[in-house]
């Protein structure tokens, strides 16, 4: 069940649409809001989607930004990240798909910079440039890296803004708290796994993205301020256990042909070391249980590989090239 509060009609069909999925964010959406009013392209249309709060949206502060085109609906009950913006981009009407979270605040040219990319590369998907809200001398990211053991993490994270040498480059797969997609594209991959409930559905989009051909750039000019884990908490045991979990189901359904067996050695040995290394902090326990589950729903898995890998068009080689083969660069991405 729904309710709709649409704030700014307009006949004109935008050019982005912008989801954002609402979540108890009170203390964080008019800052995103206020943001976006700020952009010095206006192109676009706002979908809220309100996923179950207990502290739902009031419509007098939406009525605030009354120069924005806000559609607004609610959920009676929390779907999780991945249906949610499945459920809010049925409403959208913009070419081009840009997934906001709550609690990160673009800057004032950002989609203007992000329209120079989709011109500079089109028919491909894009990450933003995050940098840390609370400490924005740092990164929180620039697109996310895919580890050949099926580890994954946001590139540069943590790292300091100045020492490093921003270039517009391919990465792996676009963070989902500032991603921008072709709606085409996200829709013709089905969109996010539902299953996922939340965590490590964007990397898995972005696999699944690549493997029909779509391509994926960081675009050092579009910055986003990003709070990060702003609804869930950092490293709290929901955050844990799905995405430990399901970065064993990313693995299973997107790793094409022959790398699947011969890199599942190390995609065993990288979980077997996870464990391990919870345990030491003792978080063992949700750990071992995101394990199980993901082994628990692994013939479902297997069923959706099969028509992944059958829609597959791209050589198993441009996944190769794509993905991070440097042994060590888990531990350093720990020591970060």
């Amino acid at each position: 069940m729904f309710t709709n509060v649409r704030l700014l009609a307009s006949d004109k069909i935008p050019f982005f649409s912008i989801v954002i999925l609402y979540w108890n964010s009170k203390e964080f959406i008019l800052e995103c809001l206020e943001a976006l009013r700020k952009q010095t392209d206006q192109d676009f249309e706002i979908i809220i989607l309100d996923n179950g709060s207990l502290m739902p949206i009031e419509r007098k502060v939406l009525e605030n930004y009354s120069t924005l085109q806000i559609n607004c609906y609610r959920l009676e009950n929390n779907i999780g990240f991945a249906a949610g913006n499945n459920h809010a981009i049925q409403y959208t009407s913009g070419k081009y798909l840009v997934l906001l979270n709550a609690d990160a605040f673009p800057e004032p040219e950002w989609l203007m910079n992000v329209r120079k990319g989709i011109c500079k590369y089109p028919d491909c998907f894009f990450s933003s440039k995050l940098i840390m809200a609370n400490n924005p001398e740092r990164y929180d990211g620039k697109g996310d890296v895919y580890h050949f053991s099926g580890l994954a993490w946001r590139k540069a994270y943590n790292a300091v803004v100045q020492n490093c040498n921003d270039t517009e480059t391919q990465v792996f797969s676009a963070c989902g708290a500032a991603a921008i997609y072709p709606k085409e594209a996200f829709t013709r991959s089905g969109g996010f796994d539902p299953d996922y409930f939340s965590y490590f559905e964007d990397v898995d989009l972005g696999f699944r993205l690549r493997l029909i051909g779509y391509k994926c750039y960081f675009l050092p000019d579009a910055v986003v301020k990003h709070i990060g884990s702003g609804s869930t908490g950092t490293k709290s045991d929901f955050s844990v256990y799905f995405g430990h979990r399901n970065l064993v189901w990313t693995y299973f359904k997107n790793m094409p042909g022959l790398l699947f067996w011969a890199l599942l050695p190390f995609h065993v040995g990288a979980n077997l070391l996870q464990v391990f290394s919870y345990l030491l902090r003792k978080r063992g326990r949700v750990t071992i249980r995101a394990k199980a589950d993901a082994l628990k729903g692994i013939v479902k898995i297997l069923q959706k590989r099969k028509e992944i890998q059958q829609s597959r068009v791209v050589p198993i080689s441009s996944i190769i090239r794509i993905m991070n083969w440097n042994p060590i660069a888990p531990f350093l991405k720990v020591k970060r």
